[in-house]
């Protein structure tokens, strides 16, 4: 049996994220840790990030028109929960949270040196979707920690300890289940 309920945002998992964005005249860089974050294109690769017009970040993007989404580890979820909670009117989040900037190469938010992944963007568009403002960003360079990166050239997925957002809670990310096209393969294979 089925119980329905009032629409709400019930996609799940998404995304834990530490988006980095440069600061504006006399603001610091800050960070915002979002989990309404979805690739979107593949050719430009291109994300979304949504954010609500009352957050200090918020108008920061607005300024820069560019940002990282960093890709925290789930042992850096109390960090990751204060950056969300904190405003970046009232902390440094950088150095209250221990994180370092470090440039990226094609924008000018710095990268946070302690996620193992950086994603730089350029937003492209914008629209007001009510509650929160939605970016889509084209991606214009990737930084992995090397040692997520097998030899081959691949992600070592496991190796990224990478958390979702369910429901108000954290959660770590499991063991692989399978891989794109396996089940399709195995049917004409003959194997189930």
């Amino acid at each position: 049996m089925k119980i329905e309920r009032k629409p709400s945002t019930a996609l799940l998992p998404t995304p834990v994220v530490l988006l980095s964005v440069a600061g504006h005249g006399k603001e610091k860089p800050n960070i915002i840790t979002l989990a309404w974050v979805g690739t979107v294109c593949s050719t430009p690769p291109m994300l979304s990030v949504a954010i609500r017009p009352t957050r200090h970040s918020h108008g920061l993007v607005n300024a820069a028109r560019e940002f990282v989404v960093n890709i925290p580890r789930a042992d850096q979820v109390a960090a990751v929960d204060l950056a969300g909670v904190w405003s970046g009117v009232e902390h440094d989040k950088f150095a209250e949270l221990g994180f370092t900037a470090r440039p990226a190469s094609q924008v000018a938010a710095p990268l946070i040196e302690e996620c193992p992944l950086n994603i730089e963007c350029v937003v492209r568009h914008q629209l007001d979707l009510g509650a929160h403002d939605l970016y889509l960003a084209e991606i214009v360079a990737v930084h992995y920690d090397e040692e997520l990166i097998d030899s081959r050239g691949r992600l070592k997925t496991a190796a990224l300890h990478a958390m979702a957002y369910v429901d108000g809670e954290y959660w770590s990310l499991g063991e692989r289940l399978g891989s794109y096209g396996q089940a399709a393969k195995a049917l004409r294979t003959g194997n189930k």
